[in-house]
């Protein structure tokens, strides 16, 4: 286990750097120049002012001179300046990450606990109505997008709190960390989470759905219902562990995508997150602080695949890993 784990860990280290080398690339492809968009202001740029501001951010070097001091920062953990603010883009990552984070393990929580009971059901009472019902949630889910669910949620939120206090109810736009006031920061991510964890849900319980009527249908599982076996206990010990291989797949790849992917969520709760900074970079040009967003989204895409590759051994004894 221990020598798989370092030479997946090892195997990351070009797959970042093939990464990098494909969004310094595509950065560069982009029509445009940060320092006119600095400096012109509606009007016209001095020469001598744009090559001085060329000369500041390190854009009068060659490429590769750029993208080689690009890699040896990455490696460092020393991601550079942020062009447009001029501040450390270690310091703007880490303002945003927090809420992005907290919205990305809530979500995740709320899709696990909806998708694998309301899964397993659905599977065990097929062609019913009850599986009927699960279906069309799941389905509904899959077809809403978050940002309009968010948006009337917002609407019911104000209705309702209009209604019973004469006062619409809004929550908070400022992050305060759970430890310092759990109920302002519930207050702010409890909606959001709720959002996303719903559509988050349905493709995951689509997903425990299919597993588990496979599952069912294997050898083992007529031999132990022969045996005598408790039903409940075929259901949790044999069926319901070797379903989840392909589900925590699922969740590992969708909680690696909330991690950069709520921007629209995002700008219709306000928040302030990693998906809003990640476009603010873009619109502004800032290829320091894009490339190592960028490189965090890559990075958790990795991590989360390496957990979810040793939960396989956890689920499934009979994988072994050489």
């Amino acid at each position: 286990m221990y020598r798989y784990i370092v030479n997946r860990l090892l195997l990351a280290v070009p797959t970042l750097v093939g990464a990098a080398a494909l969004v310094f690339l595509l950065m560069r492809l982009i029509p445009g120049d940060i320092c006119l968009v600095r400096l012109s202001g509606g009007g016209s740029v001095d020469a001598d002012a744009l090559a001085a501001c060329h000369a500041d951010l390190g854009m009068d070097r060659s490429v590769l001179l750029q993208f080689l001091s690009f890699l040896g920062g990455f490696a460092t953990f020393d991601f550079g300046t942020s062009m447009w603010s001029g501040k450390p883009v270690s310091y703007e990552i880490l303002t945003r990450l927090p809420i992005s984070l907290e919205i990305a393990v809530l979500a995740t929580v709320v899709a696990i606990a909806i998708a694998i009971p309301l899964g397993t059901l659905s599977a065990l009472r097929q062609n019913t109505w009850t599986d009927f019902v699960i279906r069309t949630v799941a389905i509904a889910g899959i077809a809403t997008p978050s940002f309009w669910l968010g948006i009337i949620a917002l609407i019911i939120v104000l209705d309702v709190t209009s209604a019973v206090s004469g006062t619409p109810w809004m929550p908070p736009i400022d992050y305060v960390p759970l430890w310092q006031d759990p109920v302002r920061n519930l207050s702010m991510a409890i909606l959001p989470a709720l959002t996303v964890g719903y559509r988050y849900s349905a493709v995951t319980m689509r997903m425990t759905r299919s597993a588990m009527l496979e599952v069912l249908r294997e050898d083992y599982i007529r031999t132990a219902r022969a045996k005598g076996l408790v039903h409940r206990l075929i259901i949790n010990r044999h069926a319901l562990k070797n379903a989840l291989l392909p589900v925590v797949t699922l969740i590992g790849i969708e909680f690696a995508f909330l991690i950069g992917g709520l921007v629209v969520t995002e700008q219709v709760f306000n928040l302030n997150g990693i998906g809003r900074l990640f476009v603010q970079a873009v619109q502004n040009q800032d290829y320091t602080l894009t490339q190592a967003l960028v490189m965090l989204v890559v990075a958790v895409f990795v991590l989360t695949n390496l957990v979810v590759d040793i939960l396989y051994a956890w689920l499934d004894p009979r994988i072994r890993y050489a």
